[in-house]
């Protein structure tokens, strides 16, 4: 600083002590150097006596860093995610057992004993009530332990290392770092992870967040990854790799909705959402122990059971119109068998069938029950046995016996991994949809969201299914 600028502020500063008095001059001379030293030593990774890095600066330097900041958020993801699908096998077999096993055949006495038609008994009893109790059991469980370790991790300060570390290439794909949160809440459900995105102050970014989260796997559509990478990926190779192929299978269709998601936002963010990249301050707080109780309520009423309520509410008629398409005929056969029929065409050409597409169709309200759909309209158009009459949803005993079901439906490996890509683009569910409404308050960008994913979904599938056909 050159002498006449010091002398400069030597003077404005005796000016205003002249005004202000000595006593207030000194006191605001010492806030400012108290505010300075604070935000230092706050912002600042000062070594101790020893030469060493403070505690949380030495963690941030290993989780932030290039070489392990990405292999980090991927085993922490990993494991949240291993977590939730494991741990919640024993409480949805639990449910299912209660809600499948007891109550469903229980309600289904009581409306004889009573007096209820037979097509009012199948209707309340295995449409209704069977799509909601599904939905119920599949449904709970994971969100029950997914957004609890989520917020966990929230709270104790390693999530908005998550955007440091992805902040970059959101940028590059025209989007804003603080959607790596909102993709990361999408995986246990994309409606969380739509209201998630209110982080976002910038209201063209915020828009990119929420047309492309259903590009994160939710808990709905990890059990039918999981499921169908068993019974065909697992069953390509020897029987001591099977779990290994399956595992690859699984991650490599949620990275690969990552790369969707980067792709999307890139090409929104050239076309019709044109804008300038936000710049935003990321504050990295300091590591602290989650406040146990508070995050258990905060998962659990303000996550959970809002999105499970609204679930519930579009499964319901989407037990009723299954149920109906099932049993109401079109001459000889019914309206499910009739539009299989008019769909199998069509799904020929995406590698797929025309029981996948209805049973994507009928099950929009809810990820979680097109499994036991497809089960459900293979055995009614096939003839073989299994199942508990015509639309009836259920569950085979195992992956075997559900593989075999599929297998007498005519399904391949090629409709197997075409179902994977399928399940990771197509619309949203219900719950979602309406989520996204409600955030946007558009009905054009809700659209824009809801159709987008079946449109990449269709042709990704269909040049799928023409290259596996020509290199067979």
């Amino acid at each position: 600083m050159k002498k006449d600028n010091i002398e400069n502020l030597i003077a404005l500063s005796n000016d205003l002590r002249w005004q202000i008095g000595d006593d207030f001059h000194d006191n605001l001379t010492e806030g400012i150097y108290a505010d300075a030293a604070e935000i230092v030593s706050a912002a600042v990774h000062k070594k101790d006596e020893k030469g060493k890095l403070r505690f949380d600066a030495r963690i941030d330097k290993i989780i932030t860093s290039r070489t392990w900041g990405f292999p980090l958020m991927f085993l922490v993801l990993a494991t949240v995610l291993w977590l939730t699908i494991v741990g919640a096998n024993y409480p949805s077999a639990f449910l299912g057992n209660i809600l499948l096993d007891h109550i469903h055949p229980f309600l289904k006495t009581l409306a004889t004993n009573i007096g209820f038609p037979i097509w009012l008994n199948g209707f309340l009893i295995d449409g209704v009530y069977l799509a909601v109790a599904w939905v119920v059991a599949v449904m709970l469980p994971p969100m029950a332990i997914f957004f609890p370790l989520f917020t966990l991790l929230e709270d104790f300060g390693y999530l908005p290392r998550v955007a440091f570390n992805l902040d970059n290439l959101f940028k590059r794909a025209g989007a804003h770092g603080k959607q790596a949160l909102t993709m990361s809440m999408g995986f246990g459900c994309n409606a969380a992870g739509v209201v998630a995105t209110r982080i976002i102050d910038s209201p063209r970014e915020r828009l990119i967040a929420i047309i492309t989260n259903n590009f994160s796997l939710c808990n709905g559509r990890w059990p039918t990854q999981i499921l169908i990478a068993t019974i065909f990926v697992g069953a390509v190779v020897p029987q001591s790799f099977s779990g290994i192929a399956s595992l690859a299978a699984v991650i490599g269709i949620a990275v690969l909705g990552m790369g969707f998601m980067f792709l999307t936002s890139w090409a929104l963010s050239k076309t019709v959402l044109k804008g300038e990249v936000s710049t935003f301050n990321l504050e990295l707080p300091p590591y602290r122990p989650p406040r146990f109780w508070k995050t258990i309520y905060t998962s659990l009423i303000d996550r959970t059971l809002i999105v499970l309520w609204r679930a519930i509410v579009f499964a319901a008629p989407a037990g009723a119109v299954i149920w109906l398409i099932s049993n109401l005929h079109i001459g000889d056969i019914t309206i499910a068998a009739w539009t299989i029929d008019l769909f199998n065409p069509f799904g020929f050409l995406l590698g797929l069938n025309g029981v996948i597409l209805l049973a994507y169709v009928v099950a929009i309200p809810a990820n979680e029950i097109v499994i036991p759909t497809i089960l459900m309209l293979t055995v009614l158009v096939t003839g073989i046995s299994g199942g508990a009459g015509a639309g009836v949803m259920f569950e085979a005993d195992s992956a075997n016996a559900t593989g075999d079901i599929l297998r007498s439906g005519g399904w391949t490996l090629l409709t197997a991994i075409n179902l994977m890509l399928f399940s990771l683009l197509h619309n949203p569910c219900s719950t979602t949809i309406y989520t996204i409404y409600k955030e946007t308050k558009s009905v054009k960008w809700t659209v824009v969201a809801s159709i987008l994913p079946v449109i990449m979904g269709f042709v990704v599938t269909f040049l799928v299914a023409q290259i596996w056909r020509i290199l067979a």
